[in-house]
């Protein structure tokens, strides 16, 4: 038996007995090795991981390769697409002469494919179909958030959803939250929160700015209905699993909604989804891009929501991957539960970059085949160190991966591409009208007026009458008052990791 080269005996570390995503090869002393590749096996992914690197260094397209992949085995995606450059996932590639050659020397049998893509926005203005969350699920602690209130004003703001859960109105959209805040400024208001505390002047006002400029920024066309129902993102078309690319073209200018969006829809898929354990494959891969906006200024409530989340999730059989450009950016308690690192290239310019290369080298396994400070910062584009858990739970060795190349179009595919394909699909029927039922900011605005003038009595019809309860459940104040009945008692009932409620 011929003695194993220390790519071979990397390799085997990588070995994997069922499905998984081929990252690419070994490389040693600058040459990589067909015969040793690196894989992530599928049955680990619910383990989350993280893919970090400086600018230009391949983030995107190594997202882009193991989402193909993904797709291809079954798995749903949701990437959120900050550049528009991963539209090309619903296109074919097209080889050329960097792609033969990587292809060559990896042993790569390449062959061009395009995988199904849906395109969605935050709210309306973006090019795919619009989807919304209600102030209601969002919570207090993530809308706090969002709105960047301090502790006292995220503590206040939870007594306002209280409040208005107890009495039934739903808060949808910014005007529902706007009109129950003023209503509790009041003297009335005043009045309904003796015995649970109040809500201080000054503080509503903070509130109430934080609101005006999160309207501003698009929170009033993102906040309502109709919600996005997560069993929309997993979906299987022709045999291949549904990539969900979520626009964030203009993220610099709301980045705290973004983040904090992709964090309520993980909470989302924790309240629907069944549990599960572990599996041979993941029920669906979620690409927390930018994530290090989600951490920025975030409460210590926030960060222990976080650190929960990502720790229960994975038994809904959801996988997270947090991507930014450097780990970090990630707290230690989220970053310890990550299994799989794909390291791309780091930059050591100042001292600062200095001190972060120092603390991600001392969080990688040990390697005799690498000097890991130097490797960090001597990566070529498309290459990473990787590490994973293999299918025992234990991680694999360190290596110097040099990555295959995606088969989808490697850039965008144009906003007239993605517009067609918008319009074309069955979500953008489902979610493109808002819907503006009975909230709080009509129940209140109502109160405030005063009781209707009384209907004139109609005459009594000559044909036998429905009976008592037809006639009521044709009413629509009837209807409208079982419908937040309902409401309410479903958000008495359950209660999300961030303290939303379901409408």
């Amino acid at each position: 038996m011929a003695e194993q080269g220390p790519a071979q005996e990397i390799a085997q570390g990588y070995v994997s007995e069922g499905a998984a995503v081929e990252l690419g090869a070994v490389v040693i002393d600058g040459k990589a090795d067909a015969g040793a590749a690196v894989r992530l096996p599928l049955a680990t992914l619910n383990r989350h991981g993280l893919v970090a690197g400086a600018t230009g260094t391949g983030k995107t397209k190594t997202l882009q390769l193991i989402a193909e992949q993904l797709s291809a085995a079954g798995v749903p995606v949701v990437l959120a697409d900050v550049k528009g450059d991963l539209s090309g996932l619903a296109a074919q590639g097209e080889s050329n002469g960097k792609i033969a050659k990587r292809a060559e020397e990896l042993g790569d049998q390449w062959e061009p494919a395009a995988f199904p893509v849906q395109f969605l926005s935050l709210g309306t203005g973006g090019t795919g179909s619009p989807i919304r969350a209600t102030i209601t699920s969002f919570g207090p602690i993530l809308l706090s958030k969002v709105l960047g209130l301090n502790e006292t004003q995220e503590s206040t703001l939870g007594l306002i959803f209280h409040w208005a859960d107890q009495r039934g109105l739903a808060l949808l959209d910014t005007k529902d939250l706007r009109s129950v805040i003023t209503h509790l400024t009041s003297d009335e208001g005043k009045d309904d929160l003796k015995g649970i505390g109040g809500v201080s002047a000054a503080t509503a006002g903070v509130i109430l700015r934080a609101l005006s400029n999160l309207e501003a920024q698009g929170g009033e066309d993102f906040f309502g209905e109709p919600e996005l129902d997560v069993h929309d993102l997993m979906r299987q078309v022709d045999g291949k699993a549904m990539v969900t690319l979520l626009e964030l073209d203009n993220l610099q200018s709301k980045p705290a909604l973004f983040s904090t969006f992709l964090m309520w829809l993980l909470a989302e898929l924790f309240e629907e989804l069944p549990e599960e354990g572990d599996l041979d494959k993941p029920k669906l891969v979620f690409f927390f891009d930018e994530a290090h906006l989600l951490f920025n200024d975030a409460s210590k409530a926030f960060l222990e929501r976080i650190e929960q989340t990502v720790k229960l999730i994975r038994s809904k059989g959801v996988g997270v991957f947090f991507c930014t450009q450097l780990p970090t950016d990630i707290p230690n308690n989220v970053l310890s539960q990550l299994g799989a690192r794909v390291q791309h290239a780091l930059r050591a310019f100042t001292p600062e970059d200095q001190a972060a290369l120092t603390k991600t080298v001392k969080t990688y396994p040990k390697t005799k085949h690498y000097e890991l400070d130097s490797a960090l910062t001597s990566l070529g584009i498309g290459e990473a160190i990787v590490t994973v858990l293999s299918e025992r739970g234990a991680p694999t060795p360190v290596a110097w991966t040099r990555l295959r190349a995606p088969r989808s179009k490697m850039g965008s595919i144009g906003a007239e591409a993605i517009s067609a394909a918008t319009t074309s699909s069955d979500l953008h029927a489902k979610y493109s009208e808002t819907i503006d039922r009975e909230s709080a900011y009509e129940k209140l605005a109502a109160k405030v007026a005063g009781p209707p003038a009384p209907e004139v009595p109609a005459p009594k019809p000559e044909k036998e009458e429905p009976g008592m309860v037809e006639q009521a459940m044709k009413n629509p104040a009837v209807k409208s008052f079982l419908r937040s009945a309902a409401s309410a008692l479903g958000r008495e009932i359950t209660r999300g990791l961030f303290g939303n409620r379901r409408r």
